[in-house]
């Protein structure tokens, strides 16, 4: 017989995804505000030591129960690649327009369904190699290389959408062998611990409000997350992920207005071009996922 589906909420999973893209842009514009007055490593550390203290409840039950046989080594590989990533993170967005960070960020499904294919052995159909191709033009449309100069900035957060997604990749084996309160709470842990010291080795006086404005990232950042698994689960993914362009339009309007940067239509074009891409991705998965969830009649 076939399972029934959950009942479908498209209305609450579009407003779940909105308040999540409000709270992602919120991190990123706050970040950009703070610039380059503290160094990268320094900015990452307190923003993770803050997420630490959230997790608290999580961190006390896993040190009582205890890690699985043979799942540290991935936590740990899995906080390692995450370091990377928010070290190249941290550093492009004091350095690069908001959108620009945005719709380079919008890479990270991408690379991910690329990377499972790669290393996981799942089937990559040709629509979906169409869909990573695509993705990519609309990445080369928004850096645009020869054509202008490619500032540091630009790689970091080409080099940090590529550790996110290998992050990711670890976390989607990690998601069939261990509760996900355990994979947050020991990514938190260990991308801190990781980075205390490189934040030691640079570290800078920096006054309350720079490290009351990391708490705020590192609480909007959590929410960000919630609201998108309530999204996940309120209907398909398909229904909820084109919402997430409206990401680049927020954070573009937030760069004309709080930090006077020009809205580029080359970082718009580009940024769509991706997200349709990402959409289409992620309805060929919900698809496929249904399809799993049907199990033969009994004989």
């Amino acid at each position: 017989m076939t399972m029934p589906p959950p009942p479908q909420k498209p209305l609450h999973a579009i407003l779940w995804m909105l308040v999540a893209g409000l709270c992602f842009v919120a991190v990123t514009g706050i970040v950009r505000y703070l610039g380059t007055d503290l160094p990268a490593a320094q900015s990452a550390f307190i923003r993770f030591a803050w997420g630490v203290v959230f997790l608290l409840p999580s961190l006390w039950g896993l040190m009582r129960s205890g890690l699985g046989a043979g799942m540290f080594r991935l936590h740990l590989g899995r906080g390692l690649l995450h370091v990377l990533a928010v070290l190249c993170w941290f550093y492009a967005l004091a350095r690069i327009p908001v959108a620009e960070a945005t719709a380079i960020g919008y890479l990270n499904p991408v690379l991910l369904t690329l990377g499972t294919a790669l290393f996981l052995g799942e089937k990559l159909a040709a629509r979906r190699l169409i869909a990573i191709g695509i993705a990519i033009i609309g990445a080369l449309i928004v850096l645009r290389p020869g054509l202008r100069e490619l500032t540091g900035g630009h790689l970091a957060q080409v080099g940090a959408a590529v550790f996110f997604a290998s992050s990711y990749l670890i976390a989607k084996k990690l998601s069939a062998m261990v509760p996900a309160g355990e994979a947050v709470a020991m990514l938190s842990l260990i991308v801190t611990a990781a980075l205390a010291p490189l934040a030691w080795a640079v570290w800078v006086p920096v006054g309350l409000g720079p490290v009351l404005w990391l708490a705020v990232v590192a609480a909007c950042a959590t929410l960000g997350h919630y609201c998108m698994s309530r999204a996940f689960a309120a209907a398909a993914v398909a229904v909820s992920q084109p919402v997430v362009f409206l990401q680049l339009v927020w954070a573009s309007i937030m760069g004309v207005v709080v930090f006077d940067e020009a809205v580029d239509p080359f970082v718009l074009t580009g940024g769509a071009i991706i997200v349709g891409s990402v959409s289409f991705i992620a309805w060929r998965e919900a698809r496929l996922s249904r399809r799993s969830q049907t199990v033969p009649d009994p004989i």
